[in-house]
């Protein structure tokens, strides 16, 4: 039996009625056809859907039946709505259902079409745009969160992952602690145990020891090749400098792939709080900004998938290919390295046994969750731990602060380090490292070292926040000229005797951000020299694409 609906007040931004001139104008681009009571316009599971303009009658949206719940209605659509969401841009499978309630006429538009109102129709694209966050923002909080509920403990490492890639990815969802009243009837209901977690339940599908990977691939997230097409430019890496080349790129006209390991964001998707990026004085979230930087590059037609472990390039054919660990091959007329670093852990025997339970390498929500009110210890002198270390404190937990060096205000700004010391429940350790983890399942204590004191202590902490830097992702790259760190090499900085003999026959030398091969670009934190941080990132992705354009116009 159907649930009663829920709230279905209908927000002017997330439910807009379109003037009489913007109906005209989107039906131009679909097809109208009479809609009869009860006809299933799309359905939980399909891969693909229409931008829908309803021009007469009713449309209701109801989220499938659950392992522990009933049909339910989600929204209703009268004459002058139009019905779509995120997973137009995205490409996610459907996991809810419309069903016409009342006859009338609707229209739809294509998938293709759909791309050329947001390319050609600039004030109905903004309209779309805003409403589809709205609506996706709406699906998070109410009923459509069912489409995809998550279970396991919170003190595991592949429960985190998952939460964070469905966070993320903006994935409407749940979760339940296994531990919780609600989570131990979610196991029963579903007849899992606790040798099935982490658990993801979905309408059509209950995925056990589930993996962001299979999450991804359920969801229609992961890469799906549809032909053997040549495409522009292949973006590896979906932190700032990989999304700002996808948004510019895609913006130009350039038929964009960008590709990530783990998911949207790189590190910055991490940072609690940004203040010092430009046009922003009251700060944001990584989080958020990354995830606005995704939405922007997929109304331009970018696409994006995650996770996808790039594993080599291959630089000998007529054109370059990457290849995916599945051995997926994606040819491609340029492409850029965006694939930033990997975050440093300190050489402790027990160390990964506590990483997602009591050791992370973030301070979002869903790590800050398991701790507030609770002892912590950030490491790290940069900008990154004051963030971090000021979002805890906010969070009502006891903050210390590990700096290896002895002065604070070496590697971060002035505006953290004066809040940080003036924050009651913040204390600043200078000349201390940790040299001990203890605790049983999940960390409950480690041992500090003052370097200047020479004196060890005991202290209680239930989450270590670490911060301690990256190396450069690029052990999977061969054959592109990096420095004996690990970092690629670009334009400039080249010395001559570095560069293959085919740049001889091209006839110039390498661009700005191009490697020591011919149109395969680095940026951002895996390139030598860049700044470490997110609005130079942001630059050099934008500014690579110019030298994308020289790079394969050379080759038209």
């Amino acid at each position: 039996m159907r649930a009663a609906p829920v709230d279905l007040n209908m927000p002017a931004e997330a439910y807009p009625i379109l003037t009489p001139d913007q109906l005209r104008r989107l039906r131009t681009y679909g097809d109208s056809r009479p809609s009869v009571a009860n006809e299933v316009i799309f359905r939980a599971g399909d891969t693909e859907l229409d931008l829908i303009v309803v021009d007469e009658g009713v449309v209701e949206i109801t989220q499938a039946a659950t392992v522990n719940a009933p049909e339910e209605v989600v929204s209703r659509f009268t004459a002058g709505h139009f019905i779509g969401e995120l997973n137009l841009l995205t490409g996610q499978t459907i996991y809810l259902t419309g069903r016409v309630v009342e006859p009338g006429q609707i229209t739809h538009i294509s998938p293709a079409r759909f791309r050329a109102v947001m390319a050609e129709e600039p004030d109905l694209s903004d309209v779309l745009l805003r409403a589809f966050i709205a609506r996706r923002k709406k699906l998070q909080r109410g009923a459509g969160a069912r489409s995809i509920e998550i279970v396991g403990t919170s003190l595991s490492a592949a429960s985190l992952a998952l939460r964070t890639y469905a966070a993320r990815q903006q994935l409407a969802h749940l979760w339940f602690d296994s531990d919780s009243v609600a989570g131990q009837t979610l196991l029963k209901v579903a007849e899992l145990t606790p040798a099935d977690l982490p658990a993801v339940i979905m309408p059509d599908a209950i995925l056990r020891n589930a993996t962001p990977g299979e999450l991804a691939e359920h969801v229609g997230l992961s890469y799906r090749r549809t032909s053997d097409e040549l495409v522009d430019l292949t973006v590896i890496g979906a932190g700032p400098a990989g999304l700002a080349a996808a948004v510019y790129g895609a913006s130009e006209g350039l038929s964009t792939i960008l590709l990530d390991s783990v998911g949207t964001g790189g590190q910055a998707a991490a940072s609690s709080r940004i203040e010092n990026y430009l046009g922003f004085p009251s700060g944001l979230s990584g989080n958020e900004l990354t995830s606005r930087a995704a939405i922007q590059s997929e109304k331009f037609g970018a696409r994006l998938f995650s996770p996808c472990k790039v594993v080599s390039l291959d630089v000998g054919g007529d054109s370059l290919r990457v290849f995916l660990d599945d051995d997926t091959a994606i040819s491609s007329r340029a492409v850029i390295i965006a694939t930033g670093a990997h975050y440093r852990s300190l050489a402790l025997p027990n160390w990964s046994q506590f990483e997602g339970a009591g050791i992370y390498y973030a301070a979002t929500e869903l790590e800050v969750r398991a701790c507030s009110n609770q002892s912590v210890t950030v490491i790290g002198g940069a900008n990154s731990s004051g963030q971090a270390a000021l979002f805890l404190a906010g969070r009502g937990s006891a903050v210390t602060i590990a700096v290896r060096h002895d002065d604070i205000g070496r590697g971060m700004s002035a505006y953290l380090v004066d809040r940080l010391q003036a924050h009651p429940n913040v204390t600043i350790k200078v000349s201390t490292e940790v040299i001990g983890l203890s605790g049983a399942e999940s960390l409950n204590g480690i041992e500090l070292y003052n370097r200047a004191t020479d004196e060890t202590e005991s202290s209680p902490c239930t989450g270590l926040f670490c911060f301690i830097g990256a190396d450069p992702e690029t052990s999977w790259l061969h054959g592109v000229v990096t420095d004996e760190n690990g970092f690629v090499i670009t334009d400039q900085e080249l010395q001559p005797s570095e560069l293959p003999e085919c740049w001889a026959s091209i006839g110039r030398t390498p661009l700005p951000f191009e490697t020591s091969i011919p149109a395969v670009f680095a940026v951002g934190d895996v390139r030598r020299g860049s700044m470490k941080r997110v609005a130079a990132a942001v630059g050099e992705g934008a500014s690579a694409v110019r030298s994308v354009h020289q790079a394969i116009g050379a080759h038209v």
